[in-house]
């Protein structure tokens, strides 16, 4: 497709395919968000005026939100009366089992073994108290006394201690012999009061230590005579909660929902809201109506296109590309289809618009400026949809949306995505609280609004490292991720090159630490310039005994061939980069460093040799100079100027910092001179940066060292004296 600047009818296309997306986007929008053109019920927030007078277009009803239904079932189930059971078999047990302490008390022999007999029924008996028991007369005298005490009173019924008052019921419910009777809360005997009618039963009621005795023999016979039928009292109320009436309000057609410049009560904010629901429900949308359909889709379009108009005015060459504007085209597409769905079957919350999972991604993918207003257009488009106005829908679809860009600026490790995910959950926490406090929320709707938010980060988070690939290949970008791979010395490319190649490998590790630097200084990416060093001169590996840096002292092949076979030989190193890197699947923007390094500069050792020999070089001028083409980005025209730099400061003789700094000067200016760099976006203060910077590490990695003595393994002038002579 011709690019702009073509003829009128290329341009034309050239634009048309890169604005259609948003048509599409805007028409995708109006049909999973209807609204209705001829009427559109406003959703004004309790304590507001109303702007204008509703009214209802037809009838519906008001449903209660979730937390009035619960609070309805829990008051309703709060009238079932507990339903407690008697147990007439209880006064017969405890009888026996006052028999069986007193057989087993009377058995014993001493107050030490009663002590032992009391404890296996739960009675602690004190050595005196045990000793108390040593009369006959006394253990029988209680015996008779416990069992008339327990006949007497249990068959009237007697409670376990905390359960009849823990009852929300003023009433309860006795079934005794297959009857019911409700009886009064109060009147159902306790253990406590159960209790305090013992004292006509004692047989010595003058002794304390008698009573003490009295009382935990009670404790360790007690058995409760009527009893809570829990299942059957959770089965009324489970009954009651279930036929609580769902329906809050009923509002006729064409009554008056709420009057011009009225305050808005609760009650007509709900009724507002269910009105917009019902008008979604029903379908009263442009499906109908061609105007509506076109003015709303129009509308939906013209705020999309404020992303558009970044992506052609600031970012050209993403919109420059048809494959990425497609590919952000179909990241807003899956918000948009995303968040329709989220609604429609998960929750209606604005919280679940997944606006953090299309910036993240976009971050990664471009930059956290083009995320952050994609954010913003999203919020803008989505929390303005009858679905979510009323509800915050725009203010936390943006603060989640623009949280996501700002956490994921920089990302060097997969494991950053979630700490990016922890500061959209914080971003959501703190945006859920703003607005809880704004319109009085519940602890609960606070907390499920919270709730929804952290699913969505963290949801977003897994889907971004699972889909980044995907999309990376689609749009064809290359993300700081992919290129921390690449630099990873075990890749097999960089691991031949530092076994088969060492010097170059040294050569390029030298340059890409320069180049990072300088990259870094000036604002471009540094870490795509140390890739790119990695692997610019990775075609030597064709040949690598040609090239100065991996030959031995004395050993140097093209001393017994032609200038021009010499000049072929480094000429086409650039070529065998091509091939390798198209082997082994380098992604574009790494493999120019392979020819662009160069540029289309002459190789002038073998063009002066040539000379030299009377060889008429003019006739064929392009043997003697490398492809090209000439550095086109930033972090190639640096990789240019340092690959000059780097080779000339190896052969520097006493390397002081005036002296590389003159030299990387006079390097830098003849490069420039050159014309090489006339493609490159460099301005003049970016190179002289560069330039400062290159004197800055490379003085630093030429500094002088001590002379440690020879004993301690060091290298003196002494010793190189020696070892000459």
């Amino acid at each position: 497709m011709t690019e702009e600047g073509g003829p009128i009818p290329g341009r034309v296309a050239y634009h048309a395919a890169r604005w259609v997306p948003v048509l599409v986007l805007g028409a995708l929008t109006y049909a999973l968000y209807p609204v209705a053109r001829a009427f559109d019920a406003p959703i004004v927030e309790a304590g507001q005026v109303a702007p204008v007078e509703v009214l209802a277009p037809f009838g519906y009803v008001v449903k209660k939100s979730p937390p009035e239904l619960a609070r309805d079932a829990d008051a309703l189930a709060a009238t079932v009366r507990p339903i407690y059971e008697y147990q007439p078999a209880v006064v017969d047990s405890v009888r026996r089992r006052v028999d069986r302490l007193f057989a087993g008390l009377d058995a014993a022999q001493g107050p030490s073994t009663r002590v032992t007999v009391a404890a296996q029924y739960g009675a602690r008996l004190s050595a005196d108290e045990a000793a108390y028991l040593e009369s006959r007369a006394r253990r029988e005298a209680l015996r008779v006394s416990l069992n008339r005490f327990f006949q007497r009173n249990l068959g009237a019924g007697v409670t376990l201690g905390g359960t009849i008052e823990q009852e929300l019921s003023r009433e309860v419910v006795v079934r005794r012999e297959g009857r019911e009777r409700v009886v009064p809360r109060d009147s159902v005997l306790t253990f406590a009061a159960f209790l305090e009618r013992r004292s006509p039963e004692e047989p010595s009621p003058g002794s304390s230590l008698g009573d003490q005795i009295y009382l935990k023999l009670v404790n360790a016979v007690f058995q409760p005579s009527l009893v809570p039928n829990v299942s059957k009292t959770l089965a009324l109320r489970a009954e009651l909660r279930r036929s609580v009436d769902s329906v809050k309000d009923v509002v006729r057609a064409n009554e008056r929902v709420v009057a011009a410049h009225e305050v808005v009560t609760p009650e007509t904010h709900a009724r507002l809201v269910a009105l917009r629901g019902e008008m979604l429900q029903r379908g009263r949308s442009g499906v109908a109506d061609p105007k509506g359909l076109v003015g709303q889709t129009l509308s939906n379009a013209l705020v999309l296109s404020m992303f558009w108009l970044l992506l052609m005015l600031y970012r050209r060459e993403t919109y420059g590309s048809l494959r990425q504007v497609l590919v952000v085209a179909g990241l807003f597409a899956l918000v948009i289809i995303g968040s329709a769905i989220n609604r429609r079957f998960i929750a209606e919350g604005p919280e679940l618009i997944p606006i953090p999972f299309a910036t993240m991604l976009l971050t990664v993918l471009f930059s956290g400026r083009v995320s952050m207003v994609a954010a913003m257009v999203l919020a803008v488009l989505l929390g303005s949809q009858a679905a979510y106005s009323g509800q915050a829908g725009l203010y936390l679809a943006m603060i989640g949306g623009v949280a996501a860009a700002l956490s994921m600026r920089v990302i060097r490790r997969r494991t950053q995505l979630l700490v990016a995910a922890g500061g959209v959950v914080a971003a959501f926490v703190v945006g859920a609280g703003t607005v809880a406090l704004r319109f009085d929320w519940s602890l609960a709707e606070l907390g499920s609004s919270i709730a929804r938010g952290g699913a969505n980060a963290i949801v977003s988070t897994a889907l971004v490292m699972l889909a980044l690939p995907v999309v990376e290949s689609l749009a064809g970008v290359t993300t700081d991720l992919t290129l921390l791979e690449l630099s990873d010395p075990s890749r097999p490319l960089l691991r031949r090159l530092a076994t088969e190649a060492p010097g170059t490998y040294a050569h390029s590790v030298a340059m890409a630490n320069l180049c990072e630097s300088a990259c870094n200084a000036i604002g471009a990416n540094g870490l795509l310039a140390r890739v790119g060093c990695y692997y610019h001169d990775v075609g030597k590996l064709t040949k690598p005994q040609f090239f100065v840096e991996n030959q031995a002292p004395g050993s140097n092949p093209h001393d017994r061939l032609k200038p021009e076979a010499s000049a072929s030989i480094i000429r086409n190193h650039v070529r065998d980069g091509m091939t390798l890197a198209e082997e082994h699947g380098l992604p574009a923007i790494v493999a120019a460093f392979i020819p662009e390094h160069h540029g289309t500069a002459d190789i002038t050792y073998f063009l002066d040799r040539a000379k030299s020999r009377g060889v008429n070089v003019a006739e064929n001028a392009d043997q003697y100079r490398y492809p090209g083409p000439r550095p086109r980005s930033v972090e190639t025209a640096v990789a240019f100027l340092a690959d000059g730099v780097e080779a000339a400061l190896r052969v520097l003789g006493e390397p002081t910092a005036q002296r590389i700094s003159d030299a990387i000067e006079h390097i830098v200016e003849q490069r420039v001179q050159s014309g090489q760099l006339s493609e490159a976006p460099l301005t003049l203060a970016q190179l002289s940066r560069v330039r400062d910077e290159f004197v800055r590490v490379l003085t630093g990695m030429h500094h002088k060292r001590i002379d440690y003595p020879t004993a301690s393994g060091g290298i003196t002038s002494e010793w190189e004296a020696a070892s000459r002579a």
